[in-house]
């Protein structure tokens, strides 16, 4: 049927699915328990959408929902790192930037990486550089450098 004879109510855009990451589905014990509290958040919301029959809202969490299931369903809970000889990943990384700042930041899965709160996703570039180096190592940091001062 031509979209011409629909109306206009009934014409639901199609959302484009979320994007799911090439990488491995690395998270720490937190992020499995805040992807299971996304999955049963959005479980909630779509209900209610349901309920009110509220078909953007229905496609919106629905297409949401299917994004945190896929994250589940391949999350990889890694165990904290025991060797803190060298950056693994969920080790907390302190480090000083050519520049005198110093940073911390935990390597972390990529939905649970928030750099305001002091974590990164562990495919970041940051991230991939203190892979492996040990306090003491410097490391290409953005468009400088930086020391690794301690693993945590």
């Amino acid at each position: 049927m031509s979209r011409a004879f629909v109306k206009e109510t009934d014409a639901v855009d199609e959302l484009p699915e979320k994007l799911v990451s090439e990488h491995r589905n690395l998270v720490t014990p937190e992020g499995l328990a805040m992807i299971e509290e996304e999955v049963a958040r959005l479980q909630v919301e779509l209900g209610e959408a349901q309920r009110a029959e509220e078909r953007d809202a229905i496609q919106r969490v629905s297409r949401d929902l299917r994004y945190w299931n896929a994250r589940l369903v391949t999350a990889e809970v890694q165990p904290a790192p025991g060797d803190l000889s060298e950056v693994s990943f969920g080790a907390t990384v302190t480090f000083e930037r050519n520049d005198g700042r110093v940073q911390i930041f935990r390597l972390v899965g990529e939905d649970e990486a928030n750099p305001t709160k002091g974590t990164i996703s562990y495919t970041s570039p940051l991230a991939q550089a203190l892979m492996g180096k040990s306090v003491g190592d410097v490391v290409k940091a953005g468009g400088g450098e930086a020391e690794i001062t301690k693993i945590e």
